[in-house]
């Protein structure tokens, strides 16, 4: 299939799939020629609904073109248009600067930077040979924005990131939008912020997305703990303090230990209990962590989030267990406090499911950063889940600095 024919065909699936939804979005991924950006691959399979690396440093992935689902997805969050001075922070192999160069026109800006020299290189140079000489490709620790070309009408970040930084918030113009894969409480989030007052931002649109992470300053400081059989892996959701990990021996005992079973109301598809049920209960209670299991160690079909309450000893913890076809989920209770945990996590359920049964998309953020935000600029709500109406709930992140 020839590079054009397989662009109008990914164009049409995206659009079919409610990916893309304004003409805009749309012109542009039909106007930017995405193979150039992936001189290794066929043209043909330039179009393929998948991420591509092209980066890897000792067998993990820095640098990908991002899929184009996600893509289209995070355009339409970003809601970018003519004039715009747009900052990239992850310039990749450029694609989606150029996407974001055609959606500003000639009257608009971009700016993409990246913290490796080669990648910036080769950035360049397929913006070049795709006739978008006029991206500003710079190197820079994302991390810290780029001040030059400040302030910015849209901030994008196609490389996740743990928290809002200050520095971002500050190079953003007054009404506009910060747009990155955002980590709250272990899961990722593709949050479209409104910049509404001098350092206080709030969530337009949340999506569940998957991006590698920032390097440099801004980079992840935590990392998944496997637990001593192996069979789990550990990510912890409860912030940076030691205190707050949780003790991969406890976790280990309670996952492995008998237990007594209790239904809940909470069964569903894998996303109703990840994106679902598990962001809940991670917004909602402090002492929530999530384990996956690692491939081939875990039972396939069924999603167990973990939870373990911050006054838990060894031995203390529950599984939920369920999957897509399932009559029902369990909490099963493990350990001699099992029970009391189990009846914590039977509470959590019960508040999702009374929620109507919310998704990532149902979140709301609210980011104030304190120092930008003057006298009285803190957040109002509390971090944890507060009820915004009907199918919607509140989470609140105070950004340092």
């Amino acid at each position: 299939m020839s590079a054009d024919r397989a662009r109008s065909a990914l164009v049409a699936s995206l659009v079919r799939d409610g990916r893309v939804r304004t003409p805009a979005v749309r012109a542009a991924l039909e106007t930017v020629p995405r193979h150039l950006f992936l001189p290794a691959l066929d043209p043909g399979g330039a179009y393929n609904d998948v991420a591509v690396p092209i980066k890897v440093d000792d067998g993990v992935t820095v640098s990908s073109v991002s899929q184009p689902s996600m893509v289209a997805i995070m355009l339409e969050q970003l809601e970018a248009g003519p004039g715009h001075r747009v900052l990239e922070i992850g310039a990749g192999a450029g694609w989606n600067a150029a996407l974001l160069a055609e959606l500003v026109g000639p009257d608009g800006a971009v700016t993409t930077l990246d913290i490796d020299d080669d990648l910036v290189a080769g950035a360049r140079a397929n913006l070049d040979a795709a006739g978008f000489d006029g991206v500003d490709v710079v190197v820079g620790d994302g991390a810290l924005g780029y001040p030059p070309a400040a302030p910015y009408d849209r901030i994008e970040l196609t490389v996740g990131s743990t928290g809002v930084r200050p520095e971002w918030v500050a190079q953003l113009a007054p009404g506009g939008r910060l747009l990155l894969p955002l980590t709250v409480r272990g899961s990722q989030l593709s949050v479209a912020f409104a910049h509404t007052a001098p350092g206080r931002l709030h969530s337009r649109s949340v999506r569940s997305c998957a991006f590698v992470r920032l390097r440099g300053e801004g980079a992840d400081p935590g990392a998944e703990v496997a637990l001593p059989d192996g069979r789990w892996r550990v990510q912890p959701a409860c912030g940076s303090d030691d205190a707050d990990v949780p003790d991969p021996r406890a976790l280990a005992r309670a996952t492995t230990g008998a237990g007594t079973d209790r239904p809940v109301a909470a069964a569903g598809t894998v996303a109703d209990l990840w994106d679902g049920l598990g962001l809940w209960c991670a917004v909602a209670d402090p002492g929530w962590c999530g384990c996956s299991a690692r491939p081939g160690r875990g039972r396939t079909g069924a999603v167990r989030p973990r939870w373990r309450p911050r006054d838990a000893g060894p031995g203390r913890g529950r599984r939920v267990r369920g999957a897509a076809g399932d009559p029902e989920a369990t909490v099963r209770a493990c350990g001699p406090d099992g029970d009391l945990a189990a009846e914590r996590l039977a509470g959590l359920v019960a508040g999702w499911v009374d929620a109507g049964r919310p998704h990532a998309a149902d979140l709301r953020i609210e980011a104030v950063v304190p120092s930008l935000a003057g006298p009285g600029g803190g957040a109002e709500r509390g971090s944890g889940v507060d009820r915004a109406g009907p199918g919607t709930w509140w989470w609140t992140a105070r950004v340092p600095g």
